[in-house]
C-alpha cells in the first residue's frame, strides 16, 4: 500500500471551515479556470492553480479554494520577519485573524526549489473536527512566503494531488529549476556505485533502519546487488540480495504486468468493460460500474476512496472474494476520471480478474497466485518471490521494525501484515532486492526478460506508463506505476508500505539506470526521496542536496515521536480505561473490537491491530484511545457514546467506523 495524501510530509486532516468568511466580499476577485494555470503572487512567487480550484487574490493573500468549498490553501506574502515562527504568525493574522490553534510541531525541511529556508508547522486539531491545519514557511533572502492549509480532512485526502501541485509549484521570483534534460548520464562505475552504497548506509544509520536490500542497474545490467545491516535487531545475520521483504504496493506493477501478458494473449483488452469479463463485478454506483474498463481497475481514477481501514479492521480468514463484496458497498466520492484516489481494493480486483481469465476453474485467489507464478515470477527468474507467508517468514527474511512508544526502534510482530493476503494483488508479495531488480530490468528493456526472451510486448508494457490522473507537479499515475519528470529526467517508479516494511524502485528509461531499495523499518521511506536525488546527483553531477534531506527527515522523525509521546498518557488514564466496555461491534461491517487485560495492562484487538493502549486528551476536551505497540499504523479511536451506549469511533479519511459496546 502506498500512502499518498500528505503535503510537505505532514499528514493532513479536519472539519468544515469556510476560509473566505474573514475576507470582505467586495474586495475579492475570482477566476475559475478549466485547466491548470500558472500565476504569481503580489511578490512574484510563482504557483500553479489546479483545475477547478478558484483563486481569490487580495494584496498579500492568494487563496485557492477546493471545489467542495470546505478546504482552502492560502499563500501569503509575509515580507520581512526574523524567524519562520514570526512569519507564520503574521501570515495567520493576514489570512484568518481569529485563528488560535496551538502549534503541535515545527520542523525544518530541506531548502529546495530556490528557497533558502523552509519550516513546516502542524497545528492541534481534535478528532471531532475532522480538520487539518498546517503551514509551510519559506524564506528567500529576508523575505518570507507562507502556505497555509486549512479545511476538511476528507476533502484534502480526496484532493491531495491538487494540494501537492500548489505546494511544489511555489518558487521565488527569478528562480530557474535545475534541469538535466538532454544531458547524458554517467555510467555507474564502481566509484559511483560505491557512492550510492555509502549514501544508503549513512541514511540507514541516521534513520535507525536495521536492514536494507539494494540493487543497482546500469544499461539494463545489474551492476551491484546486496544489502546493508541486519535482518533482525539483536541478531548478526546480514541482509543480502536474496533476503525477503514484504514489498507491499510494489506488487501492483507486477499485477498490471500480468494484465499486459494476458492482453498479448488476447484474454482481455484495456478498453474492455470489466462486467463483460467478470459479470458479477459491482461498485456502489451503477453508473461507475458500467463505465469501468480493465484499465480503470488500476488507474486510481474512478472516484472510489481508499477505505483501507475496511480491511485493516476486518476479521481474520477473509476470502479473496471479499474484495468484490467490499467494492460493491463502496460509493465514489468524486466523479469518474476527475482526480487521483488510490484504491487498494480496485487493484486487488484487477489481479483477481487476471487470475480468473488465466485459470477460470480455480478459486480466484489460487488462480491469481498460479498466474503470477507461471506468467511473471517464473519467466523472470524471481525465485525469492512468493505470496505464501510461511515461505516469506522463513530462512533468509527481514523482520519488520518500528518505533515504540518511547521512540526506540524495535522489532515487531508481522501479525498486522497478514491482513493484506485476501487483497494480495494490491500489495501482498514477498520479494528480494535481487528479484525486484529483475522486474526493473524488464521495465528498462521494454518487455525482454533478463534471459533474453521477450515476456511481454513493448506496446502492452508501455501502456501501463501512459499518463493518467495527475498526482502532483510533473507527476501522473498510470496503471500501477507513477510516471514523473524529476529535474527534467523521466522516472518510472512505485513505492510500497506495510507495517515495518517499506520499499521503492526507480527506472530512468532514457539513461538505462535503475535502483531498488527494500527496508525493514517504518523510518525507511525517509531515504527514498533523498536517494532518488542522490542518484541524479551521481548520474548527472547535480548539486549535493540529498545528504541534508536525510538529516532533516531524521530530525523531523525524532521530533514527531517526541511530540506524539508527550501527548499520550501511558499506560492510560485509569479512570478512562476503567470505563471502557470489554466488547464493541461495528454496526456497518460487523467487525469486533475487544478490550482486555494482558500482562497487567489494557490491550486492544481489532482486526489486524493488537497491542497495548494509552489515552490522549484532545484539544476539545475529548479523549481518544490509542494503540501504542511499535509500528506506524495503529488504532486511534475517539471515546464517546450514542443512545446511552459507549462507542469508539475510528476515522479513516473519508469514512467513520463506529464501534458500539456489546451488552
Amino acid at each position: 500500500m502506498r500512502r499518498p495524501g500528505t503535503v510537505s510530509g505532514i499528514a493532513l486532516g479536519f472539519s468544515l471551515v469556510i476560509a473566505l468568511l474573514s475576507l470582505p466580499a467586495a474586495l475579492l476577485a475570482q477566476a475559475r479556470p478549466g485547466s491548470d494555470v500558472a500565476g504569481k503572487t503580489s511578490s512574484g512567487v510563482s504557483y500553479t492553480q489546479p483545475k477547478d480550484w478558484p483563486v481569490t487574490s487580495q494584496k498579500a493573500l492568494t487563496i485557492f479554494s477546493a471545489p467542495e468549498s470546505d478546504l482552502s490553501i492560502a499563500v501569503i506574502d509575509a515580507g520581512d520577519s526574523p524567524t519562520a515562527q514570526a512569519a507564520t504568525a503574521k501570515a495567520w493574522l493576514l489570512y484568518k485573524p481569529s485563528a488560535t490553534r496551538p502549534v503541535r510541531l515545527a520542523s525544518p525541511i530541506p531548502a529546495r526549489d530556490g528557497w533558502d529556508e523552509r519550516v513546516e508547522f502542524a497545528y492541534e486539531t481534535s478528532p471531532s473536527e475532522r480538520a487539518v491545519a498546517s503551514a509551510l514557511a519559506m524564506r528567500k533572502g529576508a523575505v518570507w512566503t507562507v502556505m497555509i492549509v486549512d479545511g476538511a480532512d476528507a476533502t484534502l485526502n480526496k484532493r491531495a494531488a491538487a494540494a501537492s501541485i500548489i505546494e511544489r509549484s511555489l518558487r521565488p521570483a527569478g528562480y530557474a529549476p535545475e534541469s538535466f534534460a538532454g544531458k547524458a548520464a554517467h555510467r555507474l562505475t564502481p566509484e559511483r556505485v560505491q557512492a550510492l552504497r555509502d549514501f544508503i548506509a549513512e541514511s540507514a544509520r541516521e534513520l535507525d533502519v536495521p536492514g536494507v536490500g539494494i540493487a543497482l542497474i546500469d544499461h539494463g545490467e545489474i551492476v551491484w546487488q546486496g544489502g546493508y545491516g541486519v535482518r533482525e535487531l539483536g541478531h548478526p545475520e546480514p541482509v543480502d540480495a536474496h533476503t525477503k521483504f514484504m514489498i507491499a504496493s510494489n506488487t501492483k506493477g507486477m499485477t498490471t504486468l500480468l494484465l499486459s501478458v494476458l492482453a498479448d494473449k488476447g484474454k482481455l483488452r484495456w478498453d474492455q468493460k470489466v462486467t463483460d469479463l467478470y459479470p458479477s463485478f459491482r461498485l456502489g454506483n451503477d453508473a461507475t460500474t458500467k463505465a469501468v474498463e480493465v484499465r480503470h481497475l488500476v488507474c486510481a481514477c474512478t472516484g472510489l476512496p481508499r477505505r483501507d481501514f475496511a480491511f485493516i479492521l476486518a476479521e481474520n480468514n477473509t476470502p479473496a472474494s471479499d474484495t468484490f463484496r467490499q467494492l460493491a458497498e463502496t460509493q465514489p466520492t468524486s466523479a469518474f476520471g476527475e482526480l487521483f484516489q488510490y484504491s487498494n481494493l480496485m487493484a486487488a480486483a484487477a489481479g483477481y480478474l487476471g487470475g480468473s481469465l488465466a485459470y477460470p476453474n480455480l478459486e480466484i485467489g489460487a488462480a491469481y497466485d498460479k498466474a503470477m507464478q507461471t506468467q511473471i515470477f517464473g519467466p523472470l527468474g524471481m525465485h525469492d518471490t512468493t505470496f505464501d507467508s510461511k515461505i516469506g517468514e522463513s530462512g533468509d527474511w527481514a523482520h519488520p521494525h518500528g518505533f515504540d512508544v518511547d521512540g526506540r526502534m524495535t522489532e515487531m510482530s508481522n501479525y498486522f501484515n497478514h491482513l493484506i493476503f485476501p487483497y494480495r494483488p494490491a500489495g501482498g508479495a514477498w520479494s528480494s532486492a535481487g528479484d525486484v531488480a529483475r522486474y526493473a530490468q524488464l521495465e528498462l528493456s521494454k518487455g525482454v526478460a533478463p534471459n533474453g526472451k521477450r515476456l511481454v510486448s513493448e506496446a502492452n508494457l508501455l501502456e501501463r506508463r501512459k499518463r493518467g490522473v495527475p498526482t502532483g507537479e510533473n507527476e501522473w499515475y498510470g496503471m500501477g506505476l507513477f510516471n514523473e519528470i524529476v529535474s527534467g529526467v523521466p522516472v518510472i517508479t512505485h513505492g510500497g508500505t506495510l507495517q515495518g516494511f517499506h520499499s521503492d524502485w526507480w527506472v530512468l528509461p532514457d539513461a538505462g539506470i535503475g535502483a531498488v531499495i527494500l527496508t525493514n523499518a517504518d523510518s525507511g521511506p525517509g531515504m527514498f526521496g533523498p536517494f532518488l536525488r542522490r542518484l541524479l546527483e551521481v548520474a548527472y553531477d547535480g548539486k549535493p542536496e540529498a545528504a541534508q534531506e536525510v538529516a532533516n527527515v531524521a530530525a523531523r522523525l525524532k521530533a514527531q515521536e517526541k511530540v506524539k509521546r508527550a501527548r499520550l498518557t501511558v499506560p492510560g488514564d485509569p479512570t478512562v480505561l476503567a470505563n471502557l466496555a470489554a466488547n464493541y461491534r461495528d454496526g456497518e461491517l460487523g467487525n469486533t473490537l475487544t478490550i482486555r487485560e494482558h500482562n497487567g495492562a489494557k490491550w486492544v484487538e481489532a482486526g489486524a491491530i493488537q497491542g497495548p493502549v494509552a489515552t490522549r486528551k484532545n484539544a476539545d476536551g475529548s479523549t481518544s484511545l490509542v494503540s501504542i505497540g511499535p509500528g506506524g499504523i495503529g488504532l486511534d479511536a475517539a471515546i464517546g457514546s450514542r443512545d446511552g451506549a459507549r462507542t469508539l469511533t475510528v476515522h479513516d479519511s473519508q469514512h467513520d467506523y463506529v464501534y458500539t459496546e456489546v451488552r
